[in-house]
């Protein structure tokens, strides 16, 4: 006679696993979602220092848009980006309001803002990022 599993085990075992896989999925989704927003998060954020950063080293007025497709830094008045990078969407984050575009002097200020919110948001996940007028960076859950 040959060692076989019957019937009722393999149904019990499928059982099981898809009541664990039922359980496990939504929780691993929920964790996927958190780690996309805060990195979504995390490149704007980036991005705002890099373009604080031009500003200041370059001694020139540089621009950061801030749009759900592409995060660009430019200098004031010309079209061309100096740097490029997909923005939230590309990770299937969303970014609540319009595109914003920030402007820093060559001392590292804003211009012409006050405080700004940016909030991006994947399923259950939520991150806000605010930007001071001062040139800080804050995120929170």
């Amino acid at each position: 006679m040959r060692q076989a599993f019957t019937l009722p085990e393999l149904l019990l075992v499928l059982a099981l696993a898809s009541i664990l896989l039922g359980v496990a999925i939504p929780r691993f989704s929920a964790a996927v979602d958190r780690i996309e927003v805060a990195a979504a998060a995390s490149h704007i954020a980036a991005a705002h220092q890099r373009a604080r950063m031009m500003a200041i080293t370059q001694g020139l007025v540089s621009v950061l848009a801030v749009d759900p497709l592409v995060l660009t830094i430019r200098r004031r008045g010309v079209t061309i980006p100096v740097w490029s990078e997909a923005g939230p969407a590309a990770q299937r984050v969303s970014l609540a309001g319009p595109a914003r575009q920030f402007t820093f002097s060559p001392e590292g200020f804003s211009l012409g803002l006050s405080n700004a919110t940016l909030r991006l948001t994947r399923g259950s996940a939520t991150r806000t990022v605010i930007i001071s007028r001062l040139g800080r960076v804050r995120v929170t859950d």
